[in-house]
């Protein structure tokens, strides 16, 4: 399964449960079992009177969580072409469901967010009552490289980003280090790479039987304080301004060649987001501006019920399994996108996206709302 679960006993009786994605060898990608195990696991300690606190962090020094595990997903969708496979609603039901226990936990739950922590692995940080970064952490939703869109949640989540940096950071797939993502809104706290032990360490010392969130805090200001001059310069908010600008317009194929003209851009930072976009799948570009504009007012459970839908539709469509073949199973790095350019897309095939493909009842019609 991929997973470790470990129950860590204070002094006072009380435990810390810790979860980790094993999985080193794939950068901890989630995978169907590791879904429903963690799941499974993080409802086992809700309703465990003795885990007063939960820590989520993925093994090995290079990731947290790279994504979710698409290689399995595309297989079977390459089997039969032009339908969902079972896999797909099982996956997609799951991790959403996970993304929302996350998010909803009735106890401390932190998760140590280190490394590369890119698509679904953005969803499970994004769901923790404490997000901790590091020096070496990478975040991103890279999506448009691999023909789908971000989901897990990203709808309700990138939004919330300052101006126009959400819809930014979902069409072009740029990493944000430790910095940026304090800044942004997408961690709350900032540690060295090396003091995972000192937090545990701290954890298990807590009184957890009395003002344990007075408590709770003053032990991450401590190691944050700590922490300070590890922390790298920020680099997305200064360029807040040109980006709100530039992407003040009226559809995606103007945002779309907006950020195109910045190919070759003076800043690095520009210019790399703008090649990605250029190399992306032009169907995903015209799916993260018509989510944003979906998903702007909606609660987290209706984003997630919205991602649903749009996950098992790529699955259907041929750019997710082309953009998964050319990235990570041949990886040739040529993608043959079936259309070339936004513009060239039909609009029923961009809102077919967002169409029932099930039987009945949501899968996820019981996840309640959540502001």
């Amino acid at each position: 399964m991929n997973l470790q679960f470990e129950e860590l006993s204070s002094a006072s009786g009380a435990c810390l449960g810790i979860a980790t994605l094993n999985a080193e060898k794939t950068l901890n990608a989630l995978t169907l079992p590791m879904i429903e195990g963690l799941l499974a696991q993080l409802k086992t300690w809700a309703h465990n009177p003795r885990i007063t606190c939960v820590l989520l962090r993925g093994a090995g020094s290079k990731s947290f969580c790279a994504g979710g595990d698409v290689v399995s997903l595309v297989q079977a969708c390459r089997g039969r072409p032009g339908e969902v496979p079972a896999l797909a609603g099982r996956f997609f039901a799951a991790e959403y469901r996970l993304d929302y226990a996350l998010h909803t936990y009735e106890k401390p739950l932190l998760c140590w967010g280190h490394g590369y922590v890119l698509g679904g692995g953005l969803g499970l940080l994004q769901g923790a009552g404490v997000r901790i970064v590091t020096p070496s952490s990478r975040l991103a939703m890279p999506e448009i490289s691999i023909g789908l869109y971000p989901d897990v949640g990203a709808g309700w989540f990138l939004p919330r980003l300052p101006g126009k940096l959400g819809l930014f950071l979902a069409m072009t797939g740029a990493q944000v280090n430790g910095s940026d993502a304090l800044e942004l809104g997408l961690a709350d706290r900032f540690m060295a790479d090396d003091q995972q032990d000192a937090l545990i360490d701290g954890l298990l010392q807590l009184n957890w039987q009395t003002q344990q969130r007075q408590q709770l805090n003053s032990l991450l200001c401590a190691l944050e304080h700590d922490a300070r001059p590890h922390r790298p310069p920020g680099q997305w908010l200064a360029q807040r301004p040109l980006i709100d600008q530039s992407l003040d317009v009226v559809d995606a194929a103007a945002a779309y060649n907006t950020i195109l003209r910045w190919q070759g851009h003076p800043d690095p930072l520009l210019a790399k987001a703008a090649d990605t976009l250029a190399k992306g799948c032009p169907l995903s570009a015209r799916l993260c501006w018509e989510q944003q504009q979906r998903t702007r007012l909606l609660s987290l459970a209706e984003v997630l019920r919205l991602d649903y839908a749009m996950s098992l539709n790529c699955c259907r469509h041929p750019e997710f399994p082309e953009g998964v073949r050319a990235r990570l199973i041949d990886k040739d790095h040529t993608p043959h996108w079936h259309w070339p350019d936004p513009c060239s897309i039909p609009e029923a095939v961009v809102q077919a996206h967002f169409s029932k493909v099930w039987e009945g009842r949501h899968p996820l019609a019981d996840l309640g709302c959540y502001p």
